[in-house]
């Protein structure tokens, strides 16, 4: 009975190796990406997932690979075509300006304004709306020679990614959707794998810390093996007719498309620039571009439709009126620059370009954009195996023993 009962635990031993693989691999996984938020008691006790806890470093490093190697703001600003812009948000701005003109003159000059017959009111309308062509090509002109102090790009990517924590999960999930589950089930092989010294060490020595080594070594070498495969080797090689190459790395044209569509899709898109350039911090450049050339317009405008205009309405109300023009086109641009969106996507053409320039990196640089992200903590993915997997060895001790 007792040699049938160690037969039968020898036999168990590779299998629960194969369990411990699996499991210390599933749970380490999940456990670089959640919780999301931190549980527990700070600052020891409790847990957060590895990639959410450190998003500012992780988006920082994306945003100085990707743009300092891939993209350059200057580039996607030039892509823009005035004209293009204009037509895009052109009847949405006829209507802005429209209201505009009137709380402004409602307010500046209240009665020249209100004995201005419609006809007189059409007239400066027409006048203002045959200028916005010209008017919105100076300022997209300035903007792409101001484009470093009005737009700042990395400010845009970490600030999002820190707010959004699921969204650099969503990044790393997707970009990596095959190669995690494989490290999930790779721990169930290479832990049958590993059981087995295991299982022929037990039988002979019976020392009771083979157990939990074996199960932190199985724990362990799980997780690194199949990090290492994952990754490495980065150029193919070719073996028994067979190519070998990092998963990750013999994806590089897929996961390029997804990583690309993400990052145009959730991050670097007409939507979340347009916030930016008007609330980050190059607010104030973009707020002194609007106001250089709605005044010089002001200006225009009123020396074709009266010369002595300032004078008749006095110039402290004449300032005032265009500093509440300038306000108001500024505080109101979401209303007309969200008509753009759509043509600016087109244009700047983020994640085609993005793909094309990822797909066309070496191995090794390619492994350089996103890799950093999983290394900076690929020891702690490592470790949190190898405590599970001797956790798992006590257990198999305790049944051993006291089962």
């Amino acid at each position: 009975m007792d040699l049938v009962f160690e037969i039968a635990f020898l036999a168990i031993i590779p299998i629960s190796s194969a369990l411990v693989g699996y499991a210390t691999n599933f749970l380490a996984v999940k456990m670089m990406f959640y919780p999301i938020e931190f549980i527990g008691i700070r600052p020891i006790f409790g847990w957060q997932g590895l990639i959410p806890m450190k998003r500012k470093e992780m988006a920082e490093i994306e945003v100085e690979l990707v743009l300092g190697k891939l993209l350059s703001v200057q580039e996607l600003a030039d892509r823009i075509d005035p004209d293009e812009l204009t037509k895009s948000i052109q009847r949405r701005l006829k209507q802005v300006l429209r209201r505009i003109v009137n709380e402004v003159m409602e307010e500046s000059a209240p009665q020249l304004w209100a004995s201005l017959p419609v006809q007189g009111k059409n007239l400066v309308y027409k006048r203002i709306e045959a200028d916005i062509p010209n008017v919105v090509h100076k300022m997209v002109d300035d903007f792409k020679h101001n484009i470093d102090e009005i737009l700042n790009i990395k400010e845009l990517v970490v600030g999002h990614l820190v707010a959004e924590p699921e969204l650099i999960n969503e990044i790393f999930l997707k970009a990596g959707e095959k190669e995690f589950p494989f490290i999930e089930r790779s721990g169930l092989y290479f832990g049958l794998l590993l059981g087995i010294p295991t299982a022929i060490l037990w039988h002979f020595f019976q020392l009771w810390w083979i157990l939990p080594f074996g199960g932190l070594i199985v724990g362990y070498l799980t997780n690194w093996i199949a990090i290492k495969i994952i990754f490495e080797p980065q150029e193919p090689i070719k073996f028994a007719g067979m190519t070998i190459q990092g998963m990750f790395l013999k994806r590089q044209d897929e996961v390029s498309r997804v990583y690309s569509d993400i990052i145009q899709e959730k991050l670097i898109n007409a939507q979340n620039i347009t916030d930016i350039v008007l609330n980050g911090s190059g607010s104030g450049q973009i707020l002194e571009l609007i106001e250089l050339h709605v005044n010089d317009a002001i200006e225009r405008y009123v020396a074709i439709a009266q010369p002595y205009f300032a004078l008749g309405v006095g110039s402290e109300k004449y300032f005032r009126m265009k500093k509440l023009a300038v306000e108001q086109i500024f505080n109101n641009s979401d209303r007309y620059l969200m008509y753009a969106h759509e043509y600016a996507n087109k244009a700047l053409r983020v994640g085609d370009d993005l793909c094309e320039r990822m797909q066309a990196l070496s191995p090794a640089e390619f492994e350089g954009v996103l890799r950093p992200a999983y290394e900076a903590d690929e020891w702690k993915l490592i470790l949190v195996g190898a405590i599970l997997g001797m956790m798992a060895g006590f257990g198999q001790l305790y049944i051993m023993f006291l089962g």
